[in-house]
């Protein structure tokens, strides 16, 4: 895919806004619910605990809260990732995206994985939420991707993601390359990781990604407003 023909407020409507900063302060969150507001983003990306803060702020304001699940490591079992995502819906999020278990994932255990993906999908399901799967790609093989991308395909979530931001690597034109040809239209794609100025957002989003996830959004909308007007 190429040359998406966007307006800045359908950049800003692709935004994740994020803030999974460890040490961050309640006025962090609040200046991130702010911006987001300010610049109609589609969601704020946060840790759990953040979920009651974020949700009280953005009431009434359409801007969604995602909560990262089994963050970011992915190694946890399902059964605590399941009560992980239940909790979050439970406290006001509306979007998760959660870190497949890699290390199965490099054993070949695939029914480990789909099992996975399948109870979190049907919690969010029920309850009306938006799912998204992280693959953090960088410590997996092309195959390993498109095992994982074969699994979204039967299961269904509303996403699949590069990337947590705290692996190794982030976003790259060619993952997303990669996982919209195994996809197709069946599931979309969430670009994160690394992702801090227009030009990239924009490489992105023309190689198949219709989320991008990044601390960086009031910077490339500006950005992009910047370009538009040259």
């Amino acid at each position: 895919m190429e040359n998406v023909k966007l307006s800045p407020e359908d950049l800003a409507g692709m935004i994740d806004h994020t803030l999974l900063k460890p040490d961050a302060l309640p006025e962090d969150f609040e200046k991130l619910c702010r911006e987001s507001m300010e610049y109609h983003f589609k969601m704020v990306a946060i840790n759990g605990a953040q979920a009651v803060r974020c949700s009280q702020l953005l009431k009434g304001s359409g801007v969604h809260v995602g909560v990262a699940v089994g963050f970011p490591l992915g190694q946890t079992t399902v059964e605590s990732k399941v009560f992980e995502t239940v909790d979050a819906l439970k406290n006001g999020a509306d979007e998760i995206d959660y870190v497949i278990n890699i290390t199965e994932l490099k054993s070949g255990n695939l029914p480990y994985l789909e099992n996975e993906m399948r109870q979190i999908v049907s919690v969010c399901r029920e309850k009306g939420a938006i799912v998204k799967v992280i693959f953090e790609n960088c410590f997996l093989t092309d195959d390993e991707k498109k095992a994982m991308c074969g699994i979204a395909c039967r299961v269904k979530p509303d996403f699949i993601k590069t990337s947590t931001g705290f692996g190794s690597g982030g976003a790259t034109v060619e993952d997303v390359r990669l996982m919209k040809a195994a996809v197709g239209n069946e599931v979309k794609i969430k670009a994160a990781g690394g992702i801090r100025d227009v030009g990239t957002a924009l490489a992105l989003i023309n190689a198949g990604a219709r989320r991008i996830g990044t601390s960086s959004g009031v910077k490339i909308v500006n950005g992009y407003k910047a370009l538009l007007n040259k």
